[in-house]
């Protein structure tokens, strides 16, 4: 089956809904292709824990506030995926799912958007698929003789299925921590980070982190100094189990191991620990197999970007990747802006 519209936005998670929102204030005809079954992106499948780095109030997308949660002041997974339930259905936005998206190609002045349910024609097109779907693992030796249990933090849920277990956490972001605090209480913990940790001040939440980012997306358009945005904070943001655990003790970083064996790990002065699992809290990379066709990639297998437009495919824009999208753009609050940004740009080429 084949189908026309001026844009297609492929994901339908928070960057997706932005960009929808803003398509649709700007009276465009759109689509928005989501490969999961249900609302709320990638947060439905986040380990249980997990809590939003800011308030409530700070953590919207354009148009709606989030509704603060319930004697909560960092909302949890659950709430989110709610909020963004609710955010999909309050502004009508056209989501069709299950669809997966097989390639996006060039044909004629159109972008045919092949997917397992059909083919779309349009005039240009948004890739908002995020990270959560292509987990990072380094290469480290003696991966494949290790015969305990290894999983990223894609596939981490809950310190119930690791309870007595002696447990290694590799990384030192956010995510190595906050899963390092939830197991700390009920395993035999080693958490191991490539350098010391670097908590932020206490008081510092995403709110600043956001500015920071902001502040120095701003500099560098400027042609100022670099101020290093939210890296020359820290690496962890100090949410209240990261406090709690990090203030009773139980979140000491050990340096990077050199290798795994089969029953652990061994640093490189010959010191060993047991392990039944190791969990790679190592982070994600932009999943982005589905622009392959374009042939946009360059020798680090990076797509040039002017914000968020593909520098060589111009009815490409790129949504919610990281920085290099749009200042805090993998984020709720940040997002909002670029999406702004790519749907005028959007407009101006379908009207010109």
């Amino acid at each position: 089956m084949s189908h026309r519209t001026q844009v297609v936005v492929i994901g339908g998670g928070q960057a997706g809904l932005a960009a929808g929102y803003h398509l649709r204030r700007l009276g465009l005809d759109f689509v928005i292709l989501d490969a999961q079954t249900t609302p709320g992106g990638a947060w439905q499948h986040a380990w249980d824990s997990l809590r939003l780095f800011s308030p409530a109030a700070y953590s919207s997308l354009p148009g709606r506030l989030m509704p603060p949660q319930s004697g909560e002041t960092y909302p949890d997974v659950q709430h989110v995926v709610e909020y963004l339930a609710d955010y999909e259905k309050r502004y009508e936005l056209p989501v069709e799912r299950a669809v997966r998206v097989l390639g996006v190609h060039r044909d004629g002045g159109l972008l045919r958007v092949e997917t397992d349910s059909g083919t779309w024609h349009a005039r240009a097109s948004i890739s908002a698929t995020g990270t959560w779907w292509r987990p990072f693992i380094p290469n480290i030796p003696g991966q494949a003789t290790f015969e305990g249990r290894q999983l990223h933090t894609a596939a981490y849920r809950s310190p119930a299925n690791f309870a007595g277990q002696r447990v290694i956490v590799v990384g030192g972001g956010n995510s190595g921590a906050q899963i390092a605090a939830d197991l700390a209480h009920d395993t035999r913990l080693t958490w191991v980070t490539q350098r010391p940790p670097r908590f932020l001040a206490d008081n510092i939440d995403g709110r600043a982190l956001f500015d920071a980012a902001t502040a120095r997306r701003r500099a560098l358009d400027e042609g100022h100094t670099d101020t290093g945005g939210v890296a020359s904070l820290g690496d962890i943001v100090a949410v209240p189990p990261v406090r709690e655990a990090r203030d009773r003790g139980l979140l000491k970083a050990a340096p990077m191991f050199s290798r795994l064996t089969r029953g652990g790990v061994e640093w490189a002065d010959g010191t060993c620990a047991e392990a039944d699992a190791v969990i790679w809290c190592t982070g994600f990379r932009p999943a982005l197999s589905h622009l392959a066709p374009l042939q946009l990639r360059g020798r680090r297998g990076h797509i040039a970007t002017t914000r968020t437009r593909a520098v060589d495919e111009p009815r490409l824009h790129l949504l919610g990747y990281g920085d290099w999208t749009g200042p805090a753009s993998a984020t709720l609050i940040g997002v909002g802006r670029p999406a702004r940004d790519a749907s005028r740009e959007i407009a101006q080429l379908v009207r010109a």
